[in-house]
């Protein structure tokens, strides 16, 4: 993605609090929207060592979420974050495959009943 000015902006920000741990972190998500958001913030709420997950939208007219992460204890808000999302890309995946083979028997069926 790129700006006006022709630089290239992030997709991920980490916005931390000056003189917090790496337990409570806030990540900005640009381009992204409640359907990123929730499904990440189900997956991540899934993990025990996660005290508070939640997000927002800016704006309605902004594409960009903020996604909060607390933890519990020594780990980092990163951790979950990073588990979260290949936790969900599996999911998807998992579907995807599931939608395709379905999508492969259907055609299938259609093909032998035409005979």
């Amino acid at each position: 993605m790129a700006t006006e000015e022709g630089e290239k902006k992030h997709a991920l920000e980490v916005v931390q609090a000056e003189g917090s741990d790496d337990s409570c972190v806030t990540f900005v998500l640009h381009d992204e929207d409640h359907t990123l958001g929730n499904s990440l913030r189900y997956m991540i709420m899934k993990n025990p060592e996660v005290e508070f997950c939640g997000y927002s939208n800016t704006h309605p007219s902004e594409t960009k979420i903020n996604f909060r992460i607390q933890t519990r204890g020594e780990l980092p808000a990163v951790e979950p974050f990073r588990k979260g999302l290949n936790d969900l890309s599996g999911v998807c995946q998992h579907v995807l495959n599931t939608f395709e083979t379905s999508m492969k028997t259907y055609k299938e069926q259609k093909e032998e009943a035409m005979d």
